[in-house]
């Protein structure tokens, strides 16, 4: 299994990248919304702040099998929730 401390880079990479492209496409298209813009940006930095509080209060501390299933299911849902974001940022118009 990897680190926390990776996982955690992982999840500031996504983000970061995500909020980025949101920028570089508000700078690009002008008709962008700022509310859609607004809302997205926002998603992805509640989304981090989340995941993040969630990795440092792992459930089942003593259980190692519950805790490598608490970080398989932060993962799966970690690919969904970025996946979707992703998809917002390429919606933007």
């Amino acid at each position: 299994m990897a680190s926390i401390r990776d996982l955690k880079k992982d999840i500031n990479f996504l983000a970061s990248e995500i909020v980025t492209e949101a920028y570089v496409r508000k700078m690009i298209f002008d008709q962008i919304k700022e509310e859609d813009f607004k809302k997205v940006v926002t998603d992805a930095i509640d989304f981090r702040n989340d995941v993040i509080a969630k990795v440092n209060h792992p459930d089942g501390k003593d259980d190692p099998k519950k805790v490598k299933a608490f970080f398989k299911g932060i993962r799966t849902e970690m690919d969904k929730r970025f996946s979707e974001l992703v998809e917002a940022v390429n919606n933007l118009k």
